[in-house]
């Protein structure tokens, strides 16, 4: 019987020290550095149970032993509060810091950049092939609602809650802009606004020229002449682009946007208009300009007087046939009255 119980002590102790062993050994990689030389992007879907997890980061390279983070993650009573999400794990990541990672819920943010100018459709072409987004669009946003902008989103952001901000965002910048608007504009809504805006933003790319644009078009409207806007005159044809130099005969085709047929602005915007564009059509310069062309250099050519006017379209023709050899349509060709 002795004998019988001083090796059930000695199995006692030495399991004991087997045990302290494993201990001391789990401790030591539960705390050591990963095996991952460089940083690693891991997807944690939501529904995951912490076994699923130590997988996942296993064959991604970000921990030797799944089970190590997983003992670790439960003996600190961490397991049930990692987050799902898409992260980013630095070189050498320990477990012990890996689960507090997972803790932390500070994914990796993803972004798309909408540049101004670019039509509903365009953007969302964009929004649908941005990776990260989930679902379908079942949102349809009106031509200029949503704001050109840099957006920010996690894996897993629904496209439509993201086109949700976008047309947010477009209504709290008119929200602000608006009551700082200048005195005695030629429209009274903020709508209309916008549709103006669209067209300044399509007419040039040069900052110090929108609100001279926007002073054009503002003493046409109060003059009641026409805008004679070449982009309104492309959105009408093909709202997604024209895809060709336009022509003479495009000028006179009926459309609700050929602002060289209609009187007054469009019925809706052209594209979506950044900030910059829908201030200037809010606060036009004070200019006596009627008139404006090209002038080879990205910029434009403005004049008070048609006679003015048909100088500049000469001197831009001249510019143009040295390049190209070929007449555009609109403006290039000097038919704005």
């Amino acid at each position: 019987m002795r004998r019988v119980l001083l090796t059930l002590g000695y199995l006692v102790v030495a399991t004991g020290i087997i045990a302290a062993g494993v201990a001391i050994w789990g401790y030591a990689e539960y705390t050591r550095p990963g095996p991952s030389d460089v940083s690693r992007v891991v997807v944690v879907e939501r529904g995951r149970g912490i076994q699923e997890i130590g997988g996942i980061l296993k064959r991604a390279g970000v921990v030797q032993h799944a089970e190590v983070f997983v003992f670790g993650a439960r003996v600190s009573g961490h397991a049930s509060r990692l987050k799902a999400g898409e992260y980013r794990f630095p070189p050498s990541v320990s477990p012990r810091e890996v689960v507090e990672i997972l803790m932390s819920g500070r994914t990796v943010v993803r972004r798309i950049t909408l540049v101004e100018g670019l039509t509903t459709g365009q953007v969302l072409d964009r929004v649908r092939a941005s990776d990260g987004l989930f679902g379908t669009i079942t949102r349809q946003p009106e031509e200029g609602s949503l704001l050109p902008e840099t957006y920010h989103f996690s894996w897993g952001d629904t496209r439509d809650g993201l086109i949700a901000r976008m047309q947010m965002d477009m209504q709290n910048l008119l929200a602000r802009l608006w009551p700082e608007r200048k005195h005695g504009l030629p429209f009274s809504t903020p709508e209309e606004a916008v549709i103006l805006a669209s067209i300044i933003e399509r007419e040039t790319a040069k900052p110090d020229e929108r609100a001279v644009i926007a002073g054009v078009f503002a003493n046409r409207l109060h003059r009641g002449m026409k805008l004679q806007s070449d982009p309104t005159v492309a959105y009408g044809i093909a709202p997604r682009g024209l895809n060709r130099p336009m022509t003479r005969a495009d000028t006179a085709k009926p459309t609700p946007y050929n602002t060289y047929v209609i009187a007054g602005l469009p019925p809706t915007p052209i594209c979506n208009p950044g900030e910059a564009s829908i201030r200037a059509a809010l606060n036009p310069a004070d200019v006596d300009y009627l008139y404006f062309v090209a002038d080879g250099t990205g910029g434009h050519t403005f004049a008070r007087t048609l006679a003015e006017h048909q100088r500049n379209v000469r001197n831009w023709r001249r510019v143009r046939n040295r390049r190209t050899g070929t007449e555009p349509a609109g403006q290039g060709d000097g038919t704005r009255q």
